[in-house]
């Protein structure tokens, strides 16, 4: 936990994390000054009636109070500098790094896990080290300084000390011991409870339509209650220690009284000291009280830190190579590839060899489940294949730069998404160089200007959270034009017109087939015309080729294919196969 704070306290918070300290040493100095200040007017001002020195020394005990406050002050300002960029910094290289990690590990860990690492356990961290700037230096000062005034006070009543520090130190370490695995716990259910909230939320329409409100208020009940029940165990277990803590200070106040008491009987301790020592024992409570906060904090922030550490001790299973190579042409070809998400897992794709020149268009159909959208994922390296090799102009396509694969590889999803902002602010994720001309040329192709012409700002219109003003096929239709405009050498549509009319179907396609000499085309489709003029089609079934060919060959070879067709296009669709 220490070393990821360090590793992100750096520049200016570095230097305000060690002002702070500094600050509360100040601090800490003046309030050592009030007890034996204090026990002087009693002593000596009260006991000898000398009015003089009594405001003389309760000027001092002033002055001390304020060069005490400017240093609290200083603390908790320069403290709070320091914790909240370091957290920044941390929440920057948390999220980066989750940007570097592939499909695979997001799956793994779960969006709605990510989240509340890189929220709630960066907060954590944030709060333990601004209270570990305060903290860490008072608590230790204050009780080493004052067992120190007291044994100067009295050595014989300081005595008390020894026998109260080890029980406390003792009842912390059984405490913090117990409470870490806790507080990991109230983590976990705390990514439950969102990982629920988040899909009430983006299913919120499914659940108003088949009216199941209940059901989802339920699991977000139980989510709630589990997260409730670890929490308090977490938090009952913590706060035990201030229980103890105020027992043992209030039986050693006793017994300073009890042993002080008698002491002074026989003037053997003046009773300035033994208000002095009373002092100390306050102040080394407080500090202690302080302490224990600071160890609730650091129960949680230990739990976080090891969650959070587990995200960068992640390695992307898609890597960069070290010494890439460069393509001769854009070209694609699968040669026994074979596919699985998990090791343990089946294959989604197997044993599959194709391939598609530089300019052609391969059509890819297939019933739901049969591999579709785990092939085409491949190609840009958003998965790389369990077994064989995928290749681009004939070299392995793990031997090629990243960057350079993804830079010349589009893909179109049937989800489209697109961001809040404006409609050009999301054109311009695929090219923000590009001219307004540009932009309306890959909105003209992608059959989107028709409904933009109507909008009152145009392509300055604005974009609602999950585009919620624009329909299905409108999203569909900006994303392809977002994607044209990044000019890719291989397009990849991955069945994102099933939301489309089949006039605009046709248009787009028309507009694409006119740019089959820049760029290959990959369409991924359940409908057969949407395919039938590629060059190539692919069937699968199962994860595997069920037949290839042209539209007519399948027609004639393929029964798969060709009830896939007959379903669609009628019996007519056979007529001009056989002749």
């Amino acid at each position: 936990m220490l070393k990821l704070v360090l590793k992100y306290l750096k520049g200016s918070a570095c230097i305000c994390a060690c002002i702070a300290p500094l600050m509360m040493f100040v601090e800490v100095l003046m309030d050592l000054q009030q007890p034996v200040l204090m026990s002087r007017i009693i002593d000596i001002g009260v006991a000898n009636g000398d009015q003089h020195y009594v405001i003389v020394t309760g000027v001092k005990m002033i002055a001390v109070a304020v060069i005490g406050l400017i240093g609290g002050a200083g603390c908790g300002v320069f403290g709070t500098i320091a914790s909240v960029t370091m957290s920044s910094e941390l929440r920057h290289a948390l999220f980066k790094k989750i940007q570097s990690l592939s499909f695979m590990e997001i799956n793994h860990l779960q969006p709605s896990s990510l989240i509340t690492r890189l929220t709630n356990d960066v907060l954590q961290m944030q709060l333990m080290l601004g209270m570990m700037l305060r903290t860490m230096v008072r608590a230790p000062i204050i009780c080493v300084g004052g067992i120190v005034m007291s044994f100067l006070l009295s050595p014989r009543l300081s005595l008390v000390f020894c026998l109260i520090l080890p029980l406390v130190f003792c009842a912390t370490a059984v405490i913090m011991k117990k409470s870490v695995p806790l507080f990991s716990l109230v983590q976990v259910r705390l990514d439950r409870m969102n990982t629920v909230m988040r899909e009430n939320l983006l299913g919120i329409r499914v659940i108003k339509s088949f009216s199941i409100e209940n059901r989802q208020h339920d699991r977000f009940t139980e989510a709630n209650d589990e997260l409730m029940l670890k929490g308090i165990k977490a938090q009952n277990m913590t706060l035990l220690l201030m229980p103890v803590v105020t027992l043992v200070m209030n039986l050693s106040v006793v017994s300073i009284l009890w042993f002080g008491g008698r002491m002074a009987i026989v003037k053997s301790i003046e009773i300035g000291k033994i208000m002095a020592v009373i002092n100390y024992l306050v102040q080394i409570t407080y500090a202690f009280t302080m302490f224990v906060n600071l160890i609730i904090n650091i129960s949680r922030a230990q739990a976080s830190s090891k969650r959070i550490v587990e995200v960068f001790a992640l390695e992307p299973s898609i890597q960069e190579t070290a010494h890439p190579v460069i393509a001769q042409d854009y070209g694609v070809e699968f040669r026994n590839v074979s596919f699985r998400y998990d090791s343990g897992g089946d294959y989604v794709l197997k044993n599959l060899s194709f391939s598609i020149r530089q300019g052609e268009i391969l059509g890819i159909i297939g019933a739901t489940g049969s591999g579709k959208s785990s092939l085409i994922g491949l190609i840009p390296r958003l998965y790389d294949p369990t077994e064989g090799q995928v290749l681009m102009g004939g070299r392995d396509i793990r031997g090629l730069s990243l960057a350079e694969v993804r830079r010349i590889t589009g893909v179109v999803a049937q989800d489209s998404t697109l961001f809040s902002g404006t409609v050009m602010g999301n054109l311009q994720f695929g090219n923000d160089k590009a001219t307004f001309e540009e932009m309306e040329a890959a909105c003209s192709d992608a059959q989107a200007l028709d409904f933009l012409s109507e909008l009152p700002e145009y392509l300055k219109s604005p974009v609602e959270q999950r585009a919620r003003n624009f329909s299905g096929g409108q999203k569909q239709r900006l994303s392809i034009a977002r994607t044209l405009l990044k000019q890719p050498k291989i397009l990849i549509l991955d069945d994102s017109t099933s939301a489309v009319d089949l006039k605009t179907e046709a248009n787009l396609r028309m507009a694409l087939v006119r740019r089959k000499r820049r760029q290959s085309l990959i369409l991924v489709a359940q409908r057969v015309c949407a395919i039938m003029e590629a060059d190539k089609i692919l069937v699968l079934d199962n994860g595997e080729i069920a037949a290839m060919g042209t539209h007519a060959e399948l027609l004639r070879k393929s029964e798969i294919y060709r009830s896939i067709a007959v379903s669609q296009l009628g019996e007519e669709a056979l007529s001009d196969v056989y002749h």
